[in-house]
């Protein structure tokens, strides 16, 4: 799994790829919080807090993490270097676990930056310091259980095709399905005791519960069973494809 691990790493920041993954993302964020105008705009809303930036991560994460898996395992059915996989001596679950670390730790890299916006926003406040860290580490904590989920997600998509424009396009779709999907569908039902069940099945639900700075048993529990399901679904696929 290490070898596996190690191999995605480095074809990562051999490559230009993981530079720009973690430059786009870096931007991005940057000029939806510090330069364009709208509602995650920091200096538009008047108040001294990060709220506005765990609100964008998310949906920027649908479309980065998608782009960062989908050569996964669509790259070696391609280059048809997927049957070497299956000889090697580690067992397919230590495979799929080397690529899903790999991917979840670019996508970490990607954040760890971020943690600048945390000192600015500390220093703008009108009192130095005015900061809920609770809720800060909480979001953080919730972004990370969303990185497992969507990686997991985008790993899985990556194993079903060689093409990895396919591949990034379906693990965005089941990603948005599963983040936002479930609250859309809530939102058009008058029954409130069903709307709220519903909305408990999405992804959103317990991101916005561990956001408020509770680290919830059951939102754990959640994240944990969608990022091992996946991962699961991805290896019980590997295995039909080496018969």
């Amino acid at each position: 799994m290490l070898a596996i691990f190690k191999r995605e790493i480095r074809s990562f920041f051999t490559s230009s790829i993981g530079y720009l993954v973690v430059g786009l993302f870096l931007v991005l964020t940057g000029l939806f919080l510090w330069v364009f105008k709208g509602p995650y705009n920091i200096f538009d809303a008047g108040f001294a807090e990060l709220s506005n930036f765990f609100l964008l991560v998310p949906w920027i994460f649908l479309f980065l993490i998608p782009a960062i898996t989908m050569k996964s395992f669509s790259e070696e059915r391609k280059m048809g270097t997927l049957e070497l996989l299956f000889i090697k001596p580690i067992s397919l679950w230590e495979t799929v676990l080397g690529k899903f670390f790999g991917n979840a730790l670019l996508a970490i890299i990607a954040l760890m930056p971020t943690l600048i916006y945390v000192y600015v926003i500390w220093q703008l406040g009108t009192t130095s310091g005015n900061l809920d860290m609770g809720v800060v580490w909480g979001s953080y904590f919730g972004l990370l259980f969303l990185v497992c989920a969507y990686t997991a997600i985008g790993v899985f998509c990556s194993s079903l095709t060689s093409n990895q424009i396919v591949s990034f396009i379906v693990a965005a779709g089941v990603s948005f399905l599963l983040y936002y999907g479930f609250e859309g569908i809530a939102s058009l039902t008058g029954d409130g005791s069903l709307a709220l069940q519903v909305k408990n099945l999405g992804m959103k639900a317990h991101f916005d519960s561990v956001a408020r700075g509770i680290l919830d048993l059951q939102d754990l529990v959640y994240f944990m069973s969608i990022t091992l399901f996946f991962l699961y679904l991805t290896t019980a696929h590997l295995k039909n494809l080496s018969r």
